[in-house]
């Protein structure tokens, strides 16, 4: 970094712009793919899921709240798990306080995990979450929205990931996904996983813009930094 050209305050503003011309078009593609998202076709969710919240057992309707759009935080925490994954973890300090503003816009937002609901609900105490977090044990979901796989799925690397049978080493992955409430029905509008998750991620876009960006570089796997954020207060 310590060879990195330095210029003139001239030079820095000249550069600067030719690349706002590309950030500015960059910004416009993206206006244009989230329009073509939202163009997307929906399928109807045809099974009762059920899982357990604070308040005993709920449907997936019943996480909808009073709003008509759901987003659902597929979040890695194994039914004999301690605690959740370190990057799920990552990914909720920065869904946590955002909750309220989409409930302005018609969104209820909830993270589902397979963990016995006492200990989804210890970790959220001991990191000062208060978004909603239901255990989905004993269901399908997370078999049926691709974010969990069998033994034999992965012994023959035909786990179902992103849309493409894959070779993974887990059984639980993370993801997001995306419902629609009319009346009685419910629509599966969208699902993403594995570096489509990124844009949820609001820490990574702050990385993203100064010198050292993540500073993955050299480590065994991307994200072999992030811990438990508690973790790194000790």
């Amino acid at each position: 970094m310590l060879h990195h050209q330095i210029v003139s305050h001239d030079a820095w503003i000249a550069a600067r712009k030719r690349f706002l011309a590309k950030e500015k078009e960059f910004t416009h593609l993206r206006d244009q793919l989230s329009q073509e998202r939202r163009q997307l076709p929906w399928e109807r969710v045809e099974k009762n899921y059920v899982f357990e919240g604070e308040h005993g057992q709920e449907t997936l309707a019943d996480l909808f709240g009073k709003h008509h759009q759901l987003i659902v935080y597929h979040f890695m925490f194994g039914p004999d798990w301690d605690i959740g994954c370190p990057s799920c973890s990552f990914w909720a300090d920065n869904f946590n306080g955002i909750i309220a503003h989409l409930n302005q816009r018609d969104v209820s937002m909830v993270a589902i995990s397979r963990g016995p609901l006492q200990k989804l609900q210890a970790q959220a105490r001991r990191f000062g979450w208060t978004f909603k977090w239901v255990s989905s044990s004993g269901s399908d979901f997370n078999f049926d929205y691709n974010v969990l796989f069998s033994p034999e799925a992965i012994e023959q690397d035909q786990a179902l990931y992103n849309y493409a049978t894959q070779k993974v080493k887990y059984a639980e992955w993370p993801g997001v996904s995306v419902f629609f409430k009319d009346g009685d029905q419910i629509f599966h509008t969208y699902s993403t996983y594995s570096r489509g998750i990124d844009m949820f991620n609001t820490a990574y876009h702050y990385l993203d813009v100064v010198p050292k960006g993540r500073d993955e570089d050299g480590l065994p796997f991307d994200m072999a930094w992030v811990k438990h954020r508690i973790a790194y207060e000790s």
